[in-house]
């Protein structure tokens, strides 16, 4: 047994122990596949076992490599820690979801007032299931939204905080027969086809929550479309197809369309502040702190008399989990 193991070795072991392909786990770590494969070779020569099977159709864990896996997450976690007690943290990576939308950009902006020493990098990964398989893989640390629309795969890998109930709202074209009145009915919406990102895979969670909020009130959630990748493409691929979009109340302008609330009952988002387990980093904590900070300030949490989430999502804030 060694006196001394490079973390970097459990760096190698645990990217190829997530990914379970080995040209995967290389390309998130940003090295060779060879050096990678050197370096798993030789934790399993000093530990005196072998951690993965490998074949040429995939690649499995052992039964030592499964005990290695909780023991490599906390000896890497403790290097952070004490990277981070001296003033080396690396930069916190902060997925705000889409450039525009308020609540993880205002919760990010008062972080990096509460922690000027630390650097926390905003991302756009467009949904939270995008983010959750990034964060899960170590190339993302937080992210925001909509917990309980995780698969229960995902969400055992990842922890949360909720944040806000944020109400939500319809995006109509100018022209739209219901684009005069200030507030949206939900009723009103009876027969129209609603766009809620169906098809796109970083967002599903967004789409089941369009479902449960439909379902009965004869809404029918839009078709797939042609998955845009900016906001202009977005814009334009949402001008083409014409539909209504299911949205919060922070959303930003599009031309040529008008955001109304939505009203009777006010259907709201659950967004939450989602990070992978263990995640250790001094802006974490900063993070964390200015999330409750604006909660509690603007009462981010009520939910209104009238309010509307599903039942998911009502257990999984009162739980936490």
């Amino acid at each position: 047994m060694p006196q001394h193991l490079d973390p970097r070795l459990l760096r190698a072991f645990l990217a190829v122990a997530d990914e379970l392909h080995f040209t995967r786990a290389a390309t998130r770590l940003y090295v060779a596949q060879q050096a990678l494969s050197r370096d798993v070779r030789r934790l399993e020569r000093e530990l005196g076992a072998e951690l993965f099977v490998r074949t040429t159709r995939q690649v499995t864990l052992t039964s030592e490599g499964e005990r290695l896996v909780p023991y490599a997450r906390r000896v890497l976690a403790a290097q952070e820690a004490l990277l981070a007690a001296f003033g080396q943290a690396r930069p916190l990576l902060v997925d705000l979801n889409s450039p525009g939308l308020e609540t993880g950009r205002r919760v990010l902006r008062l972080a990096r007032e509460l922690a000027p020493e630390q650097e926390l990098m905003a991302r756009y990964e467009s949904g939270l299931t995008g983010a959750a398989g990034e964060m899960i893989a170590g190339r993302l640390d937080v992210s925001f939204g909509r917990f309980a629309g995780l698969p229960p795969v995902m969400r055992s890998q990842l922890d949360h905080q909720a944040v806000r109930l944020e109400p939500m709202a319809v995006v109509l074209p100018e022209a739209h027969r219901l684009a005069s009145l200030p507030e949206v009915p939900l009723s009103a919406l009876a027969g129209e086809c609603v766009y809620a990102g169906a098809g796109n895979p970083r967002t599903p969670e967004w789409t089941d929550l369009a479902h449960r909020l439909f379902d009965g009130r004869g809404i029918e959630v839009a078709p797939p479309v042609p998955l845009a990748v900016g906001d202009e493409e977005f814009r334009r691929i949402m001008a083409k197809a014409g539909n209504p979009i299911l949205a919060v109340v922070g959303f930003p302008a599009m031309p040529a369309t008008v955001l109304r609330p939505l009203v009777d009952p006010v259907p709201l988002s659950p967004v939450s502040l989602v990070w992978r387990k263990g995640l250790v980093h001094p802006g974490f904590d900063a993070l964390r702190r200015a999330a409750d900070r604006i909660s509690a300030e603007e009462g981010w949490l009520t939910r209104p008399a009238n309010g509307w989430i599903p039942a998911i999502d009502v257990d999984m804030i009162k739980t936490g989990n």
